[in-house]
């Protein structure tokens, strides 16, 4: 049995263990890299770190630390309250402004999870005490981000059709970003109706003042109960306003200077803990490390995995099957189940040359190919184990943890599943470009 084979029966292991017992992931993530690296690939240890996403912990770490701040101090309330009055007190279009935000944020240049890290944060919070699904929120900020990340002027846009131009390929960067665009759209329609969106408020109510009571179950007509608004909630303190001000400086340093979300979080969540000890103490404690672990450990075993060519491995057992449309379809499935654990943009840097061979016969329409590579290994990005569905996971507040990491699971693994077949037939199978 080849090395490769070995490393994908261990991570299939692995999800066995976790799922059906209680151990963390990323614990057993950290053993499987180990075993494997040092056992099979003959790795020293300096080798199997270097898989280790020290950007996405800080990234991790330093959000949460920074929105619990703003929970601690009652600035995520006032933000609520804030986007309740926006939309007229309509609870139903909220999910939509998310998707709306996170939309336009990575049009217009931001990277997804830095998009995804300035909205989630707030849109969870809303979320939760206005007893929304957090599956439906997580999943409308993460689709946003993804409908509006290959604008011609956005970075993943940039990227794919540099790696076009690069290739000599023929490209369209309008058909890309609009297949990516109608894509997450419709995903998130359909997502809001199963998840019970068309159940939310949709007439105007008071400004933030609906509450469910969890105690007893009563609810209104609207499915909410209308309450008094809390004073202290909907009054601006010297810790919220300098709060704000801090998450408008992690929205211009990310989309103005281009600096990284979590070390300009982390800093901003130090400096406001200078001012607010007891906040900032309060704030350490609610940051999610079990998640952080979760992560952080299948991360670093997908490194090893990668540094032993098991993906370059898969990726050219199925270039060379020698049937072009099975072979398209196919790399569309990697690219959503290599992505759903790693870099996005990574794996459509390797997969596009890989599909150069068969795109250069003209069987195959390089337009839709590329098409389709990119919102395949997009699309999933709300899996827990890729940055967008990690912050998710870790910024959502008052859920039960360990269920809604399943529940991002399987939602990743029915777009692993579904949406490859769906955009093969519908931009591959046609032959556009």
């Amino acid at each position: 049995m080849s090395d490769e084979l070995i490393s994908i029966l261990v991570l299939v292991v692995v999800f066995v263990i976790a799922t059906t017992r209680s151990i963390n992931m990323g614990a057993l993530s950290f053993a499987a890299a180990f075993g494997v690296g040092e056992l099979v690939a003959d790795f020293s240890a300096d080798h199997i770190f270097a898989g280790f996403p020290g950007d996405l912990f800080v990234v991790l770490v330093g959000v949460t630390y920074l929105f619990a701040l703003a929970r601690a101090n009652g600035t995520t309330d006032w933000l609520v309250h804030a986007s309740i009055r926006l939309v007229g007190g309509r609870v139903a279009l909220i999910p939509w402004v998310m998707f709306a935000i996170s939309g336009v944020l990575t049009a217009i240049g931001a990277v997804s999870p830095a998009a995804v890290a300035i909205v989630a944060p707030l849109a969870l919070s809303f979320a939760a005490r206005y007893h929304i699904s957090p599956l439906l929120m997580g999943a409308m900020v993460v689709h946003g981000a993804q409908g509006g990340g290959f604008s011609p002027i956005s970075i993943y846009g940039s990227i794919v059709n540099g790696i076009v131009d690069r290739e000599k390929l023929p490209g369209n960067e309008v058909t890309l970003f609009l297949a990516s665009l109608v894509v997450n759209l419709i995903i998130a329609a359909v997502v809001f109706v199963v998840c019970g969106g068309l159940k939310l408020p949709r007439t105007a109510v008071a400004s933030g003042e609906i509450r469910q009571d969890k105690r007893d179950g009563k609810e209104g007509e609207e499915g909410a109960a209308v309450d008094a608004p809390a004073d202290a909630e909907s009054r601006l303190t010297p810790a919220r306003i300098a709060t704000l001000a801090a998450l408008v400086a992690l929205v211009v340093a990310v989309l103005a200077f281009d600096l990284d979300a979590g070390l300009t979080s982390i800093t901003l969540a130090v400096a406001l803990s200078v001012f607010w000890p007891d906040h900032g103490k309060k704030a350490v404690n609610e940051v999610t490390w079990p998640t952080v672990l979760l992560i952080c450990g299948v991360l670093t075993y997908v490194g090893v995995l990668d540094e032993m060519g098991t993906i370059d491995y898969a990726g050219k057992a199925v270039s060379d099957i020698g049937i072009p449309l099975l072979a398209a379809l196919l790399l569309c499935y990697i690219g959503g189940i290599v992505s759903a654990f790693a870099s996005s943009v990574g794996i459509m840097g390797a997969l596009i040359p890989l599909a150069v061979p068969f795109l250069a016969q003209g069987d195959i329409g390089a337009v839709g190919m590329i098409a389709a590579l990119a919102v395949s290994a997009t699309v999933v990005d709300v899996s827990p184990f890729s940055t967008n569905g990690a912050l998710v996971l870790a910024n959502a507040p008052d859920v039960d943890r360990d269920r809604f990491f399943r529940q991002l699971m399987v939602y990743g693994g029915i777009m692993v599943v579904a949406v490859p077949p769906v955009v093969w037939l519908t931009m591959v199978v046609p032959g556009l470009g």
